[in-house]
């Protein structure tokens, strides 16, 4: 299965590969990462090509959709990471965005994941997308609902309080013309 890459007028999102092991490294022991998604054990090159191998890599393989690199288009900078998953705990797919501090508030989060709700309503022909956060993790909250999604219910996966988000196709495609 060839695996898509997408166009923004900023960005470039392709799939993560093992030659992403060292950005993987720095993002997932980010201060944020760790406070609001939690410690992956991934501190090493070679931690992070097994975390890419066993936790990004399958999802390709199945769906072929998954987590992505942003890259800056200008200067080929890895940004963060966005993505569509599908999680243990959830039901149905919910899109997903970590970024380095530095390239927060510049708006690639939101022009990335604009960007794979588009792919997925659009492309993968979703019905809905769902996304989770932590209740004091208050800018992912903001960008998700400037994003059209709303909040639905509080949940918990593995004893962690969530709260979880929804946009479903008709809503998506009234704020997107």
């Amino acid at each position: 299965m060839k695996l898509l890459s997408f166009q923004t007028e900023r960005l470039q999102l392709r799939p993560v590969t093992a030659a992403d092991a060292h950005f993987i490294v720095e993002l997932v022991n980010t201060p944020k990462w760790l406070k609001y998604i939690g410690d992956r054990k991934v501190t090493n090159i070679t931690a992070a090509e097994d975390y890419i191998k066993s936790k990004i890599t399958p999802q390709f393989d199945t769906l072929g959709y998954g987590n992505y690199m942003v890259v800056r288009k200008e200067d080929g900078a890895l940004l963060g990471n966005c993505g569509l998953y599908n999680r243990p705990g959830i039901e149905g797919i919910d899109i997903g965005f970590a970024f380095l501090e530095r390239f927060e508030g510049k708006g690639y989060a939101f022009e990335a994941s604009q960007k794979l709700l588009d792919v997925a309503f659009n492309e993968i022909e979703m019905n809905r997308v769902g996304a989770i956060t932590v209740v004091d993790n208050t800018a992912s909250r903001k960008l998700l609902e400037k994003l059209g999604l709303t909040f639905k219910k509080d949940i918990s996966i593995n004893g962690e309080d969530l709260m979880y988000y929804e946009i479903d196709k008709e809503h998506y495609a009234s704020i997107s013309s």
